[in-house]
């Protein structure tokens, strides 16, 4: 079991999604949104992140994905950004020319790749001397936090421990994403927790409906129909909202910046 990436049945499941306003008040106070030129979106998926960048107003922004499903859904979605484009490449062979990027973002990135430092030396290979890289990931800590009706991830965590040890085994501790940023060559690393809003319901029901397809959830692809269905059944009981809902899950944010030595001479 698991996602596959590249089934074209998803090609729309992870660019349907609006992004909260708090995740763009986060970026403008990382970085000068104003004078960013050129960012890429590394590990795109369906181009949400992408979309976001591109209305923010910088010149010219670039989704890079593996997955071609996925960039599908990403170009359908994308209709009149005039400044937003897409490209097949990997995390670790973007296929983007070196030292031509302002801003890198790699989101919910990292947790996917087997060679987290070869992802981090490409994404400085990409960007320009001085520019920032945003690494915006779960670590073990966010993960687990206790359900709520806010944190619906938890109350997951808590009914299938299968996913929880899958999670213990593939999630990053932030001192080893911090050593690998420091390999590839950055420096001026600064480490924020943010609880992102990912969504805002109505009532639990479209919530409810949004578990059961699976949407913008890869988590709960490991999961069978009938787990699922166990799930939707918990969430029901433990929800007990009947107006309005917000979703919120816990990341790790790395800010990351090239500086004008290369990185070689700085670990001699």
């Amino acid at each position: 079991m698991g996602i596959d990436f590249h089934d074209r049945n998803l090609e729309g499941c992870y660019a349907r999604r609006e992004v909260h306003d708090s995740w763009r008040t986060l970026i403008k106070s990382l970085v000068p949104i104003e004078r960013i030129g050129s960012a890429a979106d590394i590990g795109c998926g369906g181009g949400i992140y992408s979309r976001v960048l591109a209305g923010m107003g910088i010149p010219e922004v670039t989704g890079v994905d593996f997955s071609e499903a996925m960039l599908i859904g990403a170009v359908e979605h994308s209709e009149g950004y005039e400044n937003l484009s897409y490209h097949h490449g990997s995390a670790y062979s973007t296929g983007l020319k070196s030292d031509s990027q302002d801003l890198v973002l790699e989101r919910a990135l990292i947790h996917h790749v087997d060679d987290v430092e070869a992802c981090f030396a490409e994404a400085f290979r990409v960007l320009q001397k001085g520019g920032t890289l945003i690494v915006q990931d779960r670590t073990r800590e966010d993960c687990f936090q206790e359900g709520s009706t806010h944190h619906i991830r938890g109350y997951i965590m808590e009914l299938f421990p299968k996913l929880r040890e899958k999670e213990e085994s593939h999630r990053p501790q932030s001192n080893q994403v911090i050593e690998a940023l420091k390999s590839a060559g950055f420096n001026t690393i600064e480490e924020i927790v943010f609880w992102e809003t990912r969504a805002l319901y109505e009532s639990k029901e479209p919530l409810l409906e949004d578990i059961r397809s699976r949407t913008g959830r890869s988590i709960l692809f490991d999961l069978d129909d009938k787990e699922l269905e166990r799930l939707v059944g918990m969430l029901n009981e433990k929800i007990s909202v009947n107006g309005p809902l917000e979703e919120k899950d816990r990341w790790t944010i790395w800010k990351a910046v090239k500086l004008n030595t290369p990185s070689k001479e700085r670990f001699l």
